[in-house]
């Protein structure tokens, strides 16, 4: 199956179940969810990041205790509630957003392509991620623009001021500043430690 990373909305073929899965967050997790969806005799369409469109034969009605169970024993979590699904919702935007960025230039107003993308007010949609969280979703933002900082640090490709453009900062001294507040360490600093230490940690680990 070839991964999704796509963050446009797509709507699920007639007929077929769109089901919201916390944790599918990089290509290896939409491969995995993919064939254990299939090993439970669904037709699955496409699994993208958050979200999989699976069909049950006959037309019969999805075993959702079954579903339930496989993927949370392949660590991942069907999403039921309507709140945890605009939550998850919303990391799954930005981390799409940030780590598997569109080609063009890039976005720097998160706020604005949530409301457009969630069709929600952004007050709202912030104070539900904060309840949900117990951090906000800038901090959130910060969180993965810095893990991706370290990945691109550590392919070696890059200079510290190109990073900071591709991540959209107004300088390298922003994104120097931010990096150190969530690593205690300066882009260079973290840079000299050597490829031990720029291994990224999993996505899942930080959402």
């Amino acid at each position: 199956m070839k991964a999704d990373l796509s963050i446009a909305h797509v709507l699920p073929p007639p007929g077929a179940h769109r089901l919201l899965i916390k944790n599918i967050v990089c290509p290896q997790c939409i491969r995995v969810v993919g064939e254990e969806l299939a090993a439970l005799g669904l037709q699955v369409h496409r699994v993208a990041l958050g979200e999989a469109d699976v069909s049950v034969p006959a037309g019969a009605a999805p075993d959702w205790a079954a579903i339930r169970s496989r993927l949370q024993d392949a660590g991942f979590e069907l999403l039921e509630d309507p709140r945890d699904q605009l939550v998850d919702r919303i990391k799954t935007l930005l981390v799409a957003l940030i780590h598997y960025p569109p080609p063009g230039p890039r976005l720097l107003n998160y706020s604005d392509y949530l409301v457009e993308h969630l069709e929600k007010d952004y007050h709202y949609l912030s104070h539900l991620f904060s309840a949900s969280e117990g951090l906000t979703i800038e901090k959130f933002t910060i969180r993965q623009k810095v893990e991706r900082a370290k990945e691109l640090i550590g392919y070696g490709e890059l200079n510290i001021a190109q990073v900071a453009q591709q991540l959209g900062y107004s300088s390298p001294a922003h994104l120097s500043r931010q990096f150190r507040q969530v690593t205690g360490l300066t882009p260079t600093g973290f840079q000299r430690l050597g490829p031990a230490s720029n291994a990224r940690r999993s996505l899942d680990s930080l959402i």
